[in-house]
C-alpha cells in the first residue's frame, strides 16, 4: 500500500510537445524527493511521448470511456490509455461533471474499466459555492463518494493495492484562486474518509484523499499538512516546473 504523498498535476486542455521540456524538468526533480509520488495528467495526445520522456513520474489520462471499444467518435478507452503508457486516470472532475453531464454512475462505470484494464483510478468529487452557502456540502459530497467509487471484488483488491484515490475539489476553488479553509477542508476530507471506510471496510482508511482547488507554492504546505490530506490534485500550477515543484517538495516527508 503506497503510503507516500501524491501529487498529481491535471494539465486539462493545456500542452503540445515543446512542454515535453517542462516535464522532463519535473521528472528530474522528482527524483530528489523519492518520499513523493509524482505523477502528470497531460491531454491524450501527449501520454505517449509524455511516457518515453520521463523515467519515475506516473502519467495519467484525464477521462476514459466504460466501454472497451466501439463507435464512440472521440472517446478513448482505459485499454488504449494503458496501450499508451498511461497508469492511471482522472475521472470525474468537476469540469467533466458539467461540461458533459457526467453523473455518478458513470464515473462509477468509468472506474471500473479503468480497474480491469489495470490502471489505478482518481476519483474527483466537490461541492459548489450553492451547495457550502447552503450548509449541503458534506451531504453533497458524501453522496458523490458513495455514487462514484468503483466497488466489487477488483475494486477491493484495487484498493488494497494503492490503486484508487479520491481528490476532494470544492468547485468553488477550482481556477478561481480561491483555496478552502484548512478547517473546512479537514472536514471534508473526514466526510470522505468516513464514506471510504462505509465501503471499503478498514482498507478504505489507507486509500489517499488529495486536495484540488487553487493549490499553488504559496499555499501548499499549510493544505498538505492538514489532517486527512494524501496529497493534491494541481490544476494551473502544474504547467511549469518553476511552479509545480515548490508543491512537490512542500510534500516531501521531514526525512526525505
Amino acid at each position: 500500500m503506497p503510503d507516500r504523498p501524491y501529487i498529481v498535476g491535471n494539465w486539462k486542455m493545456n500542452g503540445t510537445r515543446t512542454m515535453l521540456a517542462e516535464a522532463r524538468a519535473i521528472d528530474r526533480a522528482a527524483q530528489r524527493h523519492p518520499g513523493v509520488q509524482v505523477a502528470l495528467a497531460p491531454p491524450f495526445t501527449m501520454i505517449g511521448a509524455l511516457r518515453e520522456a520521463v523515467t519515475v513520474l506516473g502519467v495519467g489520462g484525464q477521462d476514459c470511456h466504460a466501454n472497451v471499444k466501439g463507435a464512440h467518435t472521440g472517446d478513448v478507452s482505459a485499454a488504449m490509455l494503458a496501450d499508451i503508457g498511461a497508469d492511471f486516470v482522472i475521472l470525474g472532475h468537476s469540469e467533466r461533471r458539467k461540461d458533459h453531464g457526467e453523473t455518478d454512475v458513470q464515473v462509477r462505470a468509468k472506474a471500473d474499466a479503468a480497474l480491469a484494464a489495470g490502471i489505478a483510478v482518481i476519483v474527483c468529487v466537490g461541492e459548489t459555492l450553492a451547495d457550502r452557502d447552503a450548509g449541503r456540502a458534506e451531504k453533497v459530497v458524501s453522496g458523490q463518494v458513495d455514487g462514484s467509487i468503483p466497488l466489487g471484488d477488483i475494486a477491493a483488491d484495487a484498493v488494497a493495492g494503492g490503486k484508487v484515490a479520491v481528490a476532494y475539489e470544492p468547485v468553488w476553488a477550482i481556477g478561481t484562486g480561491r483555496v478552502a479553509a484548512v478547517e473546512d477542508v479537514v472536514a471534508m476530507h473526514a466526510a470522505v474518509r468516513a464514506r471510504l471506510i462505509a465501503a471499503y471496510g478498514d482498507a478504505g482508511a489507507k486509500v489517499r484523499i488529495l486536495y484540488g482547488g487553487s493549490v499553488n507554492a504559496e499555499n501548499a504546505a499549510g493544505l498538505l499538512s492538514a489532517e486527512g490530506v494524501g496529497g493534491a490534485l494541481v490544476g494551473g500550477a502544474s504547467l511549469t516546473a518553476d511552479a509545480f515543484l515548490p508543491i512537490v517538495a512542500a510534500a516531501r516527508p521531514v526525512e526525505d
